[in-house]
């Protein structure tokens, strides 16, 4: 008998390094950022769907800001489906409170999975075929299950997964234990995880039994654990603001990895359109674009009867979205959250938010 598998997705985020196209309350989550014309929300949310057969079975959590946006980018999504966060308090206590609410509903040997709205995925069929040996594992082995993809670059930008002794085969998937996780390295310690060929990156996607989770959640992060428990959501102000990885991933004996090849980006920034749909191009235009002697940049507009005219650039970024243009060097697109500090300190500024 196949284990009762419930997605959550998680979109409380703000996808700061998107702006100005992603606002406040339009956040990365809600774009189209590679042309398909889904949503990021929606295109996770519909490879989920052959994986379960039924939204009824689709958990959405969010921030209440957010909430209204939710519902109107997934309308067949159930209403006592959609957990709304009265602060956000980071990913522990979202995977924590949604945890306890799924279990309460469907029991507490329910599979869980953790998907972040706002990520890539290229290959569907070896994304499915992958959940399902994750939910193959977490209900054999009672494991706490991530998703390691093997990296193409030394990225510093995201967190790595050492893998261990193999730990199993399924779904003809190899599986391994989880020896230490390092978030964001330098550039020479990425360089040197890759050549040693047994780091992958960290996806963000988690699967365990519910039972499981909650468990060496009471273990590892005792103080938020036992709020929700016994004061519930109203409390949410005044639990820890602390990641999954840091309450949880890294602390627990129980972790295993699966290895994943289903093409996968986490659209951090403005850059990752351009590793999406570059190809052969010099540039990535998502724009009515005029170019003399421009190369190596990406230019986008909202507004398709506006026109984006440059001369002579490399390596830009180059963004017109309503009242803001954005011009920011490749390597520095990082640095748009110290912007956004500057604008957050002027209220004359606090539309484009």
């Amino acid at each position: 008998m196949q284990p009762k598998f419930v997605p959550v997705i998680l979109a409380g985020g703000k996808g700061e390094r998107f702006w100005p196209l992603s606002r406040k309350h339009r956040p990365k989550q809600f774009l189209c950022l590679d042309g398909s014309g889904e949503s990021l929300i929606q295109a996770t949310a519909n490879r989920l769907m052959p994986i379960v057969g039924s939204w009824d079975d689709i958990w959405v959590i969010t921030s209440g800001t957010l909430a209204t946006g939710v519902q109107e980018q997934l309308p067949s999504l159930p209403a006592n489906n959609l957990l709304v966060e009265p602060e956000g308090r980071d990913t522990a206590a979202a995977v924590a409170w949604a945890s306890l609410e799924v279990a309460q509903r469907y029991g507490d040997d329910v599979i869980i999975g953790f998907f972040p709205a706002d990520a890539w995925i290229g290959d569907v069929p070896a994304f499915a075929k992958t959940i399902k040996a994750a939910v193959e594992l977490a209900h054999t082995q009672s494991a706490i299950v991530t998703l390691g993809i093997t990296p193409t670059f030394p990225s510093i930008g995201y967190g790595y997964i050492q893998q261990g002794k193999a730990s199993g085969e399924y779904q003809g998937l190899a599986s391994y234990r989880v020896d230490r996780f390092t978030e964001k390295p330098d550039l020479a310690t990425a360089e040197n995880f890759i050549t040693s060929g047994d780091y992958t990156w960290n996806s963000g996607i988690f699967i365990f039994k519910a039972k499981t989770a909650i468990a060496e959640l009471q273990t590892y992060s005792p103080e938020l654990m036992q709020l929700l428990i016994k004061k519930g959501v109203s409390i949410y102000a005044t639990l820890p603001k602390i990641s999954i990885d840091y309450a949880l991933m890294e602390k627990t004996k129980l972790t295993h990895v699966i290895p994943a090849e289903f093409g996968w980006d986490d659209l951090g920034d403005w850059n990752a359109i351009e590793r999406l749909m570059k190809g052969d191009s010099i540039n990535v235009e998502l724009a009515n674009h005029v170019c003399i002697e421009t190369q190596g940049s990406v230019i986008y507009a909202t507004n398709p009867d506006e026109v984006v005219v440059t001369i002579g650039l490399e390596d830009l970024v180059v963004v017109r979205d309503g009242d803001v243009t954005l011009i920011v060097a490749k390597h520095r697109t990082q640095e748009i959250k110290q912007v956004l500090n500057k604008v957050k300190a002027d209220r004359a500024l606090d539309r484009l938010l």
